[in-house]
């Protein structure tokens, strides 16, 4: 290994101790250093800096691996592999070595922004002088971003232009694929003498048991509550809030969630971070300056260059002080005591904790009953569940606490619309442990109307086949994770884009079937048709009487909510969550992934529940 930190003779070539020597062929990172700073540009590192991050990177070097700082101030490493998976799993683990604790400026340790590309050299001084410079631009370009992204420094292709189509075009194409399409396969094949209905609906029986299976086993993990650590011996450390919000369309709800924020009582010292974005300026951001100046804990910070909340929260962790870090979206109300619950999992080894979100505004519309009660079923069964039976968690975006070093390591990255499940995957690919917490509470508000709701999960389900696209993979790769990890992430990435597909078999299987028989023998049925279809049917009610038992008081009083919800979702909201999926992957396959903010509903200003 070779470290040199004297100028390049050319963009190509270092002075070694005692002899010149050329970049080789192959594969090389620039990484691009910047102090950690809320601010649109990072500043110039200063020469102290790079040799700090020049010295680090030595460190974690290995055989065939050199690093030098080039004419421009990055450091610049050649790669011992020639493949470029290998390549990039080996510079997110040095980006991983800078990131991980404070480097040495020239006012003392300061924890760093870090951007990164690669790209390969040919060994044509012509050539790889341009990969250099366009190599170098890039990595100035992921340090903007401040999510620790590694970008490519190839030339990139142009990009099409996103296809566009409306939605209840895409609806009718979905139905399309998924009824008039398997239909008329069984037909055809039937007519030509091939009856492949029974092998349709073997398969088609089998996903369903197996669906059910893993919810009710997920369940029934619910069930064995896991109990919560005793109060640790150590004192509580300093801790941070940062409530993420996009102003013009949280104005009428962020002094309301301040407020509930800020009378959080917790010993350790409690730093709260409103860190938002807007493109005009707001009557109320004069009310929160001036709630700042009352509030000593409380800090304002206005992300210009923010286009998501990951940007948000990436930008507020320059500022933050605390060891752990609450994050919350700007309609949440955190229960009285939520730092110290949450400190309790950390002192027994946690490194995320994921509260219990409720909806606090369930009074105001039929919608917003319906995911109070969903969301009990969520955030009180499947979660805790999952945890329990695959020995993973999962961060929901809101009412979720990271060690902050974890989250400095890790980032949100804005070009996932569900930034919050990109996290956790990676996180747990690194060895985290989230755990979910359905005692640790929030309170916030749901969509009250149709409208709202489809746009809400329209995005939920395009940022989930996102993910899984991306992580997908974790589940049948060789990794770190154990079988039952990997088991649940397949059901959680794989299985959860591909069941709303098979599912839907059904209504053309029953529609040939009819067409074929001219009509359907009920009495004379399967006795295996019966139960299937028993187990089948039964486990949703079932997993909703789990949450009745699991969830929050305030919902469960309400009786007639968890009613309603049983026959809507038997009847047509589960059959609605899989239209959306469907249409959800065919709008991310026609680069459709332009989106308006879901407005808020309705703020009842008189709850103040805790």
């Amino acid at each position: 290994m070779d470290v040199v930190e004297s100028e390049p003779v050319t963009p190509l070539a270092v002075t070694l101790p005692g002899r010149p020597a050329e970049l080789h062929a192959g594969i090389i990172a620039a990484f691009a250093l910047g102090r950690s700073t809320p601010q649109e540009r990072h500043p110039h590192p200063t020469t102290t800096l790079l040799k700090s991050g020049l010295d680090r990177l030595a460190l974690r070097l290995g055989d065939g691996e050199s690093v030098y700082v080039d004419r421009t101030d990055h450091l610049i490493v050649q790669m011992a592999t020639h493949r470029p998976l290998a390549a990039r799993r080996r510079m997110q683990s040095l980006i991983g070595g800078l990131v991980r604790s404070p480097l040495v400026d020239e006012d003392g340790p300061t924890h760093v922004d870090v951007g990164s590309a690669w790209t390969r050299l040919s060994g044509e001084i012509f050539t790889d002088a341009s990969r250099m410079r366009e190599v170098s631009d890039q990595a100035d370009q992921s340090l903007r971003n401040r999510d620790l992204v590694l970008r490519s420094g190839e030339r990139a292709k142009a990009r099409r232009k996103p296809a566009k189509a409306f939605i209840p075009l895409l609806t009718v194409l979905s139905i399309a694929l998924t009824f008039a399409l398997p239909l008329a396969i069984m037909m055809l094949a039937y007519l030509a003498g091939v009856d492949i209905s029974g092998f349709v609906y073997l398969g088609l029986v089998a996903v369903l048991l197996l669906m059910s299976a893993t919810q009710l086993a997920e369940g029934l993990s619910a069930l064995r509550k896991n109990p919560l650590p005793p109060p640790s011996a150590t004192p509580a450390p300093p801790a941070t809030a940062i409530v993420a919000a996009y102003l013009p369309n949280e104005a009428a709800t962020i002094l309301e969630t301040l407020r509930s924020v800020l009378s959080q009582k917790y010993d350790g010292g409690l730093q709260v971070i409103l860190a938002y974005n807007s493109p005009v300026s707001l009557p109320v951001e004069g009310e929160l300056r001036a709630l700042a100046a009352q509030e000593p804990r409380l800090e304002l910070l206005r992300v210009a260059y923010s286009r998501s909340k990951a940007d948000n929260v990436n930008a507020a962790l320059a500022i933050v002080t605390g060891e752990f870090v609450g994050i919350f979206d700007a309609d949440h109300h955190p229960m009285v005591g939520s730092f110290e619950r949450a400190w309790r999992w950390f002192a027994d080894g946690a490194d995320v904790v994921q509260g219990h979100c409720v909806v606090r505004n369930g009074d105001e519309s039929g919608i917003a009953r319906l995911v109070a009660v969903e969301f009990e079923q969520i955030y009180a069964v499947s979660h805790p569940g999952r945890q329990r039976l695959h020995h993973f968690g999962i961060f929901g975006g809101s009412n979720g606490y990271w060690r902050t070093q974890l989250l400095r390591e890790t980032r949100l990255r804005s070009q996932f619309l569900t930034e919050d499940i990109d996290s956790s995957i990676r996180a747990v690919r690194m060895g985290a442990r989230i755990v979910n917490d359905p005692g640790l509470i929030s309170r916030e508000l749901a969509p009250v109307n149709f409208r709202a709701l489809w746009k809400q999960r329209m995005r939920w389900a395009q940022g989930w086949f996102e993910v899984s696209l991306r992580h997908g993979h974790s589940a049948i790769s060789p990794s770190g994770l154990s079988l039952r990890q990997r088991y649940g992430l397949w059901m959680l990435l794989g299985w959860r884009e591909l069941f709303p597909w098979i599912a839907s078999l059904m209504w053309p299987t029953l529609a040939f079937f009819i067409w074929r028989d001219n009509g359907i023998d009920l009495a004379n049925a399967p006795q295996v048709f019966w139960l299937t279809t028993a187990f089948t049917l039964t486990t949703g009610p079932i997993l909703i009487a789990f949450a009745y038992k699991l969830g929050a008081p305030e919902i469960r009083e309400h009786t007639s909510w968890w009613w309603q919800y049983v026959f809507v979702s038997v009847i047509a909201y589960s059959e609605l969550k899989n239209i959306i999926v469907r249409v959800a992957q065919i709008r991310h396959i026609l680069r459709q992934d332009e989106w308006v903010v879901t407005p808020r509903g309705h703020v009842d200003r008189t709850s103040t529940r805790t």
